[in-house]
């Protein structure tokens, strides 16, 4: 019962479709954003750091089966205690994943939001331009 009040008081998507395309001023003017220089310079850009960096990461997190099962000897080599390589590699995995995370954010504030606050002023430029 509370499910389908809560649904009514929302606005549909079939609402939101049939408002005229000037009712929002924003939606006007992102249309065809994508196409300008701005936009493909900020997803150039992510690009250039996303897929070397998951290739860099499926390659390391695939090792650790690959080497368990093509040199199990190597990786059950004992280093502090009953800790073996398998263990130290495994846990590794998680500092590899922070790592990247790491050198993500920093890119993305210092590359990422300069191009992404270019696409931001292009759309309001063009908001401006706009009859």
């Amino acid at each position: 019962m509370e499910i389908e009040r809560s649904r009514a008081s929302q606005p549909s998507a079939r609402a939101q479709e049939e408002r005229p395309a000037g009712s929002s001023e924003d939606v006007a003017y992102w249309e065809g954003l994508e196409h300008t220089e701005e936009f493909r310079q900020l997803v150039s850009a992510r690009l250039r750091f996303v897929l070397p960096a998951t290739v860099f990461f499926l390659v390391y997190y695939f090792l650790l089966p690959l080497l368990n099962g093509l040199a199990p000897g190597f990786m059950r080599t004992d280093v502090v205690g009953h800790v073996n390589i398998a263990y130290l590699f495994a846990l590794s995995q998680f500092f590899v994943a922070w790592l990247l995370a790491w050198f993500y954010i920093r890119r993305a504030n210092g590359l990422f939001d300069r191009l992404a606050a270019a696409v931001r002023d292009r759309a309001a430029r063009e908001r401006r331009a706009a009859p």
